[in-house]
């Protein structure tokens, strides 16, 4: 139980006071901070409107005048709900945060390239240096080739992203051991690092190369 600085009333941990409506100023999990149940599956228009409605109501500005103690409640609380709204409004910050509340870490299956992308790693790697080296008519086909496979990147992570979305609805319907479904998340968060890694790589090695590949 906690005691809000404005009202003084005790409660349970969450945002804001359930009395009076003032922050609270307490440390939440990123689900409790929005009022959400821990799901990974979200509507992000409905998170975005709760994020926005929860930020009026605790803003700083509303608590200018107010004590101090209610000052700092409504900072920590703004600061708590703005990191809590950012984690989840994208599915990978999300992932990757399921594995914290899980007690995992993505670091320790996360060091060596996923095996079904080894190969793919090289030969990108192969044609970006392949494409910072030549010039004139020959880094042009390169370029092509490169744009070719940026395309084959894209696609991939879009796969990667709809296999995390799938992997998300097993854990909201209870679907599956609970250690696949960790493992499976971990596979699938360390594609999609990899996989925008190198789509990252590929943009910025095609704009370098624009002026010398026309």
């Amino acid at each position: 139980m906690v005691q809000c600085p404005s009202c003084a009333r005790r409660c349970e941990p969450r945002l804001t006071c359930p009395a009076c409506g003032a922050p609270l100023g307490v440390e939440l999990d990123c689900f409790a901070a929005l009022g959400l149940p821990r799901k990974l599956t979200l509507d992000p228009h409905a998170l975005e409107r709760i994020y926005h409605e929860a930020g009026r109501q605790i803003h700083p500005d509303r608590f200018a005048a107010a004590p101090p103690a209610l000052r700092r409640a409504s900072l920590n609380s703004t600061a708590l709900l703005t990191r809590s709204y950012r984690t989840l409004r994208d599915p990978v910050a999300r992932g990757r945060y399921w594995l914290e509340l899980m007690g995992e870490k993505l670091a320790e299956n996360n060091k060596q390239v996923p095996l079904d992308l080894a190969e793919l790693v090289f030969e990108v790697q192969e044609q970006l240096g392949e494409l910072r080296e030549k010039t004139n008519g020959v880094g042009a086909r390169v370029a092509v080739s490169v744009r070719e496979r940026r395309a084959e990147l894209g696609e991939s992570l879009r796969r990667a992203r709809a296999e995390l979305e799938r992997n998300f609805a097993r854990w909201d319907g209870g679907e599956g051991e609970r250690g696949d479904l960790v493992r499976e998340l971990k596979d699938i968060l360390s594609r999609i690092a990899y996989l925008t890694t190198l789509t990252r790589d590929v943009d910025r090695a095609l704009e370098s190369a624009a002026p010398a590949a026309h």
